[in-house]
C-alpha cells in the first residue's frame, strides 16, 4: 500500500519491522510463508499487517521494491567514505546479497506477476542508474575506466550472481568481482598511478632486503 501521508514514528516502525520479517520468510519458505507467521515475527498483529499491506501480493511488492530501493540507494552512503572504486566493490557484493533476496522470492513474485502486478517495472532502469553513478564517479576520480556502459557491468555482476549463486560459492563470487573489478580499473589514470606507486614501493623494499 503507497502512503499518502507521512507515517507516525510507530507506524514507521511497524512497516519496516514487516518488510524485513517477509523478506526472511519468503526467501525461506516462498509463497508456503503465511501472513500470520509474518506478523508474528515482526513481533505485530495480523490486522497491523493488513492496515500497511492489504493483501498478500501487496505485500510481496512492497517487500520487493523495498529491497531494490535499499540497494540503489546505498550508493550516495558508499561513495560518502570510500573512493568509488571501492564503493562499486562494496556495491555489487550488495547486488549478490539483492539477487540472493530476489531468487529465495522468485515463486511469491510470480504469484503477484499472474495476479496482474509488476514488481519488476523499474528494476532495470534502477539498476543501471546505480550503477551509472558509481562508475561517473569513478571515471571523474580517475580510479574507473571512462566510457564503460552501465548494462555490461549489469551483466558481468548478474552472471556471477547466477552462477554462483550458493552460500558456499561466496568466496569465489569475490574474486569473481574482484577480476571485474580490475577490469573496471584498467586503463584508469588514478589507478595506473596507484599501481606504479604500489610496484615500485615493492621493488624499492626488495631492494632495500637484498642490500
Amino acid at each position: 500500500m503507497t502512503e499518502d501521508r507521512p507515517l507516525r514514528a510507530d507506524a514507521r516502525r511497524n512497516r519496516e519491522q514487516l518488510l524485513a520479517a517477509a523478506v526472511s520468510a519468503f526467501s525461506r519458505s516462498g509463497p508456503e510463508a503465511t501472513l500470520e507467521s509474518i506478523a508474528r515475527s515482526a513481533g505485530v498483529g495480523i490486522g497491523t499487517l493488513y492496515r500497511h499491506f492489504p493483501s498478500r501480493e501487496a505485500l510481496i511488492d512492497a517487500v520487493y521494491r523495498s529491497e531494490l530501493a535499499r540497494l540503489c540507494d546505498s550508493v550516495p552512503e558508499l561513495l560518502a567514505p570510500l573512493p568509488p572504486d571501492r564503493a562499486m566493490r562494496a556495491w555489487m557484493d550488495n547486488f549478490v546479497d539483492y539477487m540472493t533476496t530476489k531468487r529465495g522470492m522468485a515463486e511469491a513474485l510470480r504469484a503477484v506477476v499472474a495476479s496482474g502486478g509488476d514488481p519488476f517495472a523499474e528494476s532495470r532502469a534502477r539498476l543501471l542508474a546505480a550503477i551509472d553513478a558509481l562508475l561517473r564517479a569513478g571515471a571523474q576520480a580517475g580510479l574507473l575506466r571512462p566510457g564503460v556502459r552501465p548494462d555490461d557491468v549489469l551483466v558481468g555482476i548478474s552472471g556471477v550472481s547466477v552462477l554462483v549463486a550458493e552460500p558456499s560459492q561466496r568466496d569465489q563470487a569475490g574474486r569473481l568481482l574482484d577480476l571485474i573489478m580490475d577490469g573496471l580499473r584498467y586503463a584508469a589514470p588514478q589507478a595506473d598511478v596507484r599501481a606504479g606507486t604500489s610496484a615500485r614501493a615493492g621493488a624499492s623494499g626488495g631492494e632495500r632486503a637484498d642490500g
